[in-house]
């Protein structure tokens, strides 16, 4: 079996991305210690309960399995709590990718997939994000993750770790099987949190911050596919089992909308209106992100081919419809 080592595997991304692993004939195993993760979603290969912060767990795991690759999804990536604690941003999300590729360097193999995040950028009003965009993160997420950018830039020089990094913007949806899908716990994303207000499972939807200077006041962002996404990923994977090398690649979709421009298209979409109030912005809250690159679509032959706002709307309200995971 072809094994590629997925962390984070149990999460909202990572089971996605480890279901099309399946489809394309690799074996996914799932390294995660089910903080945010959930049990049920590690259905398309093993299991290994770990955490990033065991260097011994994690060598132990990859001596065990031998993958060819891994995929690291595994961080945390709230940004207010990440301004709140930017310390434990830091510990877990950079040491955890350390110990990862160590113990992968340390086990024969040198291939790494990294999720990364437009919040590198920071905020640059007006501008079309791209893989040359200077980054400037403003807040402790945007920090570690850049961080780890430059960290596999250091082992590829050093020990010639070949790596992929996407930087995405906002993924949403849902597998359209309804296999897998978005469930946080407590729940930040915008799309399940306008769900769950139109079904009644809280009381209204909180708009934070109304005065950016965007259009209608409230933040514009660059929603993505989840399936899309991990296309992406196995995508990526393949190019460097070919030989053609690693690269940096911006996953978006090109079209911006506002947080009341999804509210609206999920109304149309559930034929329901959503329930608002209105409250203060979020500490490390960009205005707008975008992404205006095409190198995904001209190196990879990528396409957001799902990625239309009432479709990932409408698969995300399939996944919500059924028992979930905690519910």
């Amino acid at each position: 079996m072809t094994h590629v080592l997925v962390t984070g595997g149990a999460g909202y991304i990572g089971a996605h991305v480890c279901k099309s692993l399946a489809r394309a004939g690799f074996t996914p195993v799932t390294f995660d210690n089910l903080s945010t993760g959930w049990r049920e979603a590690v259905r398309f290969g093993p299991f290994e309960q770990g955490d990033l912060r065991d260097a011994a767990c994690l060598t132990g795991v990859v001596a065990r399995w031998r993958p060819v690759a891994a995929m690291h999804f595994a961080a945390l990536s709230l940004v207010g709590q990440s301004m709140a604690d930017p310390g434990r941003y830091w510990r877990e999300n950079v040491t955890g990718a350390l110990n990862l590729v160590e113990a992968l360097l340390s086990g024969g193999c040198a291939r790494l997939v990294f999720s990364s995040t437009c919040a590198t950028y920071g905020d640059q009003d007006g501008v079309l994000l791209d893989e040359d965009t200077p980054q400037r993160p403003i807040n402790a997420y945007g920090g570690s993750k850049l961080a780890i950018e430059g960290m596999l830039r250091d082992f590829a020089a050093s020990a010639g770790l070949e790596s992929v990094i996407f930087r995405y913007f906002n993924v949403a949806g849902a597998d359209p099987e309804a296999e897998v899908g978005e469930q946080h716990c407590p729940e930040t994303h915008l799309i399940p949190l306008v769900l769950d207000a139109i079904a009644g499972r809280r009381a209204a939807l909180t708009l934070h911050g109304t005065d950016y200077p965007t259009p209608d006041g409230t933040c514009i962002r660059d929603y993505v596919h989840v399936s899309d996404l991990a296309d992406a990923h196995v995508t990526g994977l393949t190019r460097m089992l070919e030989g053609r090398g690693g690269g940096v690649y911006c996953l978006g979709t090109g079209r911006g909308f506002s947080v009341r421009e999804v509210i609206a298209a999920a109304e149309a979409v559930a034929g329901r209106r959503v329930p608002l109030t209105e409250g203060p912005r979020r500490t490390g809250d960009a205005a707008a992100l975008v992404c205006g690159s095409a190198r995904a679509q001209a190196d990879l032959g990528w396409q957001p081919a799902r990625s239309q706002l009432e479709k990932m709307i409408a698969d995300a309200a399939r996944w919500h419809a059924g028992p979930g995971f905690a519910r």
